[in-house]
């Protein structure tokens, strides 16, 4: 089930993990808490994150002040470069963290035929999961 972004708020982060091929971002807590970031993919869509606009370690060791989710649909950032190609359908999810060192804004791009939710969600492991 997924969770709010807030729900980070007040958390220290231990350790961050994005997977290789982007899909997927873990984040442990100094608490025993563990989240996951990703899009449950499926047929003729693509999830990934596409940009970390600020330094991932600004959020470790150090309590989370700020944490928000911001989204745009059929839309690019003005930052963003032109594409070869235009999808049916897309979706920019921003999330935007913030501790005493920094802020950060993870920037995920989805693309499908339209049919497909694009949406990034965070979920709360079990303590038990490994990393």
């Amino acid at each position: 089930m997924s969770t709010n972004i807030n729900e980070l708020i007040g958390k220290v982060i231990t350790k961050i993990d994005v997977s290789s091929n982007k899909e997927n971002i873990k984040f442990v807590c100094d608490d025993g808490s563990k989240y996951d970031m990703y899009h449950d993919q499926d047929c003729c869509e693509s999830v990934y994150l596409e940009d970390v606009v600020g330094e991932l370690d600004n959020l470790i060791d150090s309590p989370i002040l700020k944490a928000s989710e911001d989204s745009n649909s059929n839309e690019d950032p003005s930052d963003i470069p032109k594409r070869d190609y235009e999808p049916d359908s897309f979706t920019w999810t921003f999330y935007n963290i913030a501790t005493i060192k920094g802020n950060v804004t993870l920037r995920w791009f989805g693309s499908s035929n339209g049919y497909y939710g694009e949406s990034v969600e965070l979920h709360k492991t079990k303590p038990n999961v490994q990393d």
